[in-house]
This record gives structure tokens, sequence and C-alpha cells, in this order.
């Protein structure tokens, strides 16, 4: 019965993907954020019940992309689609660039299962992270478009467009970031760990939702000025 227990948990990390999808499509983004917050604790502790009770496997492995690539791909480009086209594009197409998002994702996702040197760091952005900071970024501007008089100007459809791409670069890109593993809990060797841990901490406390996408962010910048230390 154990064996089957971690790859349960897997599967409702996707669930919880296929449920934040739903609900970004219907343009309900404060819940689809819910949804794949949901599905990232999943996903935390589906790899740590596998190790805890010695039953890791190849399938779970496959299940676990699967499902990852559903909450941090195919769900937070569901967003980006939905969110830009509600707006007053004159490229009708151009939403569809969001499902980018979903495809390198999938690379991101690939690569990562066959490279051994992301035991203890990351190289390119984790699609949990890239997928917090849309679903983040997008209910932010989703407040301002409710509150503002008028239409978000155009400028804001061009950033999210480019923003598109370069994050999609970065799930491939060959960065190192840091990760949130201690082997130690003390201050030397976890400086960076430490000084992002409570910077982040202050962000979402003074800037609430929208701070996550802020704290991605912040992590992406930290990570790059630590790895040229």
């Amino acid at each position: 019965m154990k064996k089957h227990i971690p790859n349960a948990i897997t599967c409702c990390n996707l669930i919880s993907g296929c449920i934040a999808t739903y609900f970004a499509f219907e343009g309900h983004y404060e819940m689809a954020l819910l949804f794949i917050v949901v599905g990232a604790v999943f996903d935390f502790f589906d790899g740590m019940s596998a190790r805890l009770l010695g039953v890791s496997s190849p399938i779970g492995k496959e299940l676990d992309s699967l499902a990852d690539d559903v909450t941090f791909g195919v769900a937070p480009a569901s967003i980006v689609f939905t969110f830009l086209s509600s707006q007053h594009i004159h490229v009708p197409l151009l939403p569809f660039l969001a499902f980018l998002i979903a495809a390198f994702s999938a690379l991101r996702l690939a690569k990562f299962n066959l490279d051994e040197r992301q035991t203890t760091s990351f190289i390119g952005l984790p699609t949990p992270a890239n997928a917090l900071f849309w679903a983040s970024a997008i209910q932010w501007l989703h407040w301002k478009e409710m509150f503002e008089p008028y239409a978000l100007p155009d400028c804001y459809i061009y950033i999210v467009v480019a923003l598109i791409f370069v994050s999609c670069y970065l799930l491939v890109a060959e960065l190192p970031l840091f990760a949130l593993k201690f082997k130690q809990w003390g201050w030397k060797g976890n400086e960076v760990k430490y000084v992002f841990v409570v910077s982040s901490a202050l962000l979402l406390a003074l800037l609430g939702v929208k701070g996550i996408a802020v704290v991605i962010a912040w992590y992406v910048l930290l990570s790059v000025v630590a790895a040229r230390r």
C-alpha cells in the first residue's frame, strides 16, 4: 500500500493543476493562483514521502513531470492566455503566445530529469517559481484593471508578451539558481539563502499577493549576483 502513497500525492498535484486551469479559463485568477499553490504543496510532499518511505520509482518520476507540466505549465499559460484574450488586442493570435510557457515548462522538466547537476541547486528557473510569478503578476494586473477608470495601457500588454519570452528563456537557460536546501543551519555558506528568506517575508508582508511575483524576480536577480561572486 505504501508504494502508492507518493503517486497518490502526485495525482493530487495533477488534479490541482486541472482545477487551476479551469479557473484560469473562467477568469478567476485568484482561485487559479490558489490551486497552483496547493499543487506546489503536493509537489513538495510527493518527493519527500517517496524518499521517507523508500519507494521511489521510474513511474513516479514520469508521473511527477506530467503533473508538474499541468500545474506549473498549462495552468499559468492558461492564466496569461485568458488575460491577453480579455484585452483589446489588434493581433488576434497574440494571446496564443502564452502557451509557449507550457511548452518550455515541459522542456525544462525533461532537462531536469536528465541533468545530474541539479541535486543541490537549479540550472534554469524551476517551473513552480515561474508558475507562481505568472499567477501573481496577472492577478495584480487584473486588480489594477478593475480599479482603473480606463482600459489598461497597451504598454502593459507589450510587457506581458515580452515577459513570456523572458520566462521561457529562463526556464531552459544555463543559469545557476540556488535552492532552499540547508545542509547545516549556520550563517556561513547560507548567507544568500537567509537574505532571500528574510527579504521575501518582508516583501510579502508589504505587497501581499502581488509580492509573489516580486519575490520570484528577486530570487532570479539574487541568484545571478550570488553566482558571480
